[in-house]
């Protein structure tokens, strides 16, 4: 029972993989901006966590549900895969939207884009 919640967040990024495979969300669609872009986010909220644990605002909660593999002071093994989790379902999401905006969006006619001012501080 204590590797329960790390299975789950393998099971959720299991699921994040198929979806991008799928749609080409992420990594499917650049491999290498994709991984730059979650190696970032992941030590972004690391870091984020670190100041919280250094400040004493986060500190790591006794579950049965989890290894109890603590990877530092106060940051449980689950964490990781946590964050990673966060941020490909983030990237997921944000790709996925943005295809359906721009799916749904009505098109747009070159009379519909006004052209820009160039009065440049003449006066009228």
């Amino acid at each position: 029972m204590g590797v329960l919640y790390l299975l789950g967040l393998l099971v959720a990024l299991t699921g994040m993989v198929l979806l991008d495979r799928r749609f080409h969300l992420f990594f499917w669609r650049d491999a290498r901006r994709a991984a730059i872009v979650l190696a970032v986010g992941v030590l972004f909220f690391l870091g984020w966590d670190a100041a919280g644990i250094n400040l004493g605002i986060f500190f790591r909660g006794e579950t049965s549900f989890m290894t109890g593999i603590v990877v530092a002071r106060e940051l449980p093994l689950e964490e990781l895969f946590f964050l990673a989790l966060l941020c490909y379902l983030t990237m997921n999401l944000f790709t996925a939207v943005g295809r359906m905006l721009e799916r749904f969006a009505p098109e747009r006619t070159a009379a519909e884009h006004p052209e820009p001012r160039r009065d440049h501080g003449e006066a009228s």
